[in-house]
């Protein structure tokens, strides 16, 4: 047997985790009961007992060491009196002597001195109740009665049967009603497992809980929220694939074809170009792999991301730097304004790492001025207020209005992109995707100098302005 089978049912846990206090809740108030009713029947008992003591002794009379009880057998049989019990007495001298009665009581006088005695006796094999009576005058004599404790004995019993059993019946009628309640309050759950198996690996639609409770409801929504989350995911993994298999086909072809066509020719400076042209191929295939790999990062982090006090003068500090020998290379005048004083914002260094390091790639690319003056890309930072703004400006050709929009977009390219050649249409989207998981703002503007892009984000500051 597993261990799954070998584990009690949820309703069967509950039912117990109930039951068992309340039974032995109840079970201590009938113990408790039933002490309690036994000692007020006893003293009950004893009084009755007690006065048939003292009716005797009111009837004992004497002069001087001579004692005679004045009842005829009759008066004592009416005194005596009991249905349903035995009753004995005697009437004993100072110095235990019998008068009148069982002379086998005298063995019971314990302590001469107490004016009323009340105790048990085991006598003749039985369980007998014994009270005695001490009295000075005419001259001292002591009244023992003992009676048979048989009717107190069943008394207790009835009174035992009387408290339990109900309580037991009662305790049954309540397992079962709670039986029932408890499986109508579960019925959800069971309906939620029944879902849950019926589903095959490509079914992550919402499950259908009727639920009775807030509790299960909750469940049920939880459950559904990471059904949602798994689908999202499986969806981001299946557009990564089909991207991937789309877009690097092209490139991979072209470097096949390069290849070929140097292995057919005899001129080395024919390999050569060749070999520029794969490797130049081989880094557009590589940079559309990242910026896919970036799109599916995006999307399996918007559930997860939590957000972290960024200290951003930096960070882009370090993407300057990184991005400096590639700038000169190209002839490219990179610089960035604003880090004098540490500047603080709510966010991710792996997005934010992201999102500048695309801004900036893009402005080396594209950014070069139509007139062929020097290219100049920007790095501002700037505090305003309760929110920190992040810019990369560049002097080149800009982008129209009515482009902006369209260029956020997966997949667009821009007329810079096509007449060079050069990008998938991946760049700024991946910077809108990063822009909106970290809650800020992105704004595609231009530039200062009255041309060139300006890609601006705006995020929550941590601290007071200075």
């Amino acid at each position: 047997m597993s261990a799954a089978a070998r584990k009690a049912s949820l309703r069967a846990r509950m039912l117990w985790r109930v039951l068992l206090p309340l039974a032995l809740t109840w079970l201590a108030g009938t113990a408790l009961t039933i002490v309690v009713a036994h000692v007020f029947t006893r003293q009950a008992f004893d009084r009755s007992l007690v006065d048939d003591a003292y009716a005797i002794a009111a009837n004992v009379s004497g002069r001087g060491n001579e004692l005679a009880l004045n009842l005829s057998s009759r008066e004592l049989r009416g005194i005596l009196f009991d249905r349903s019990e035995r009753v004995f007495f005697a009437v004993l001298r100072s110095d235990g002597s019998l008068v009148a009665g069982d002379d086998e009581l005298r063995s019971e006088l314990h302590n001469p001195s107490a004016l009323l005695e009340v105790g048990d006796l085991r006598h003749g094999g039985q369980d007998l109740r014994v009270a005695t009576v001490r009295r000075d005058r005419p001259t001292p004599f002591a009244v023992v009665v003992a009676q048979t404790t048989t009717h107190r004995a069943a008394l207790a019993k009835q009174l035992l049967m009387v408290s339990v059993v109900p309580q037991a019946v009662l305790l049954l009628v309540l397992a079962a009603w709670l039986w029932r309640s408890i499986g109508r309050e579960l019925r959800p759950l069971a309906q939620l497992q029944q879902g849950l198996e019926r589903r095959d690996s490509t079914d992550l639609a919402p499950l259908e809980v009727q639920a009775a409770s807030r509790d299960v409801e909750r469940l049920a929504d939880a459950v559904n929220a990471l059904m949602d989350r798994i689908d999202r995911g499986v969806q981001a993994q299946r557009e990564f694939a089909g991207n991937v298999a789309h877009e690097l086909r092209t490139p991979l072809a072209g470097i096949r074809a390069l290849a070929e066509y140097g292995l057919a020719q005899q001129d080395p400076a024919v390999w050569q170009a060749q070999l520029r042209s794969i490797e130049a191929s081989q880094e557009r295939a590589s940079r559309l792999v990242d910026q896919l790999l970036a799109l599916a990062l995006a999307d399996e982090a918007r559930d997860s991301l939590q957000l972290e006090p960024v200290a951003l003068d930096e960070l882009v500090r370090r993407s300057v730097l990184m991005f400096l020998p590639r700038a000169d290379a190209r002839g490219v005048d990179l610089g960035a304004v604003g880090l004098d004083s540490p500047v603080q914002a709510q966010g991710s260094v792996a997005l934010l790492e992201g999102l500048l390091n695309n801004l900036i790639d893009n402005a080396l690319r594209y950014g070069r001025p139509p007139d062929g003056a020097l290219p100049r890309v920007t790095v501002e930072l700037r505090r305003e207020a309760h929110e920190v703004e992040l810019s990369v400006s560049d002097n080149g050709p800009g982008m129209a209005l009515t482009h902006r929009e369209v260029l956020l977009r997966r997949w667009a390219q821009g007329e810079a992109g096509v007449k060079l050649g050069e990008g998938a249409g991946l760049g700024l989207a991946i910077v809108a995707r990063y822009a909106a998981l970290l809650g800020g703002r992105l704004e595609l503007g231009t530039a200062a100098e009255g041309s060139g892009l300006r890609a601006s984000l705006r995020l929550s500051a941590i601290g007071d302005a200075q």
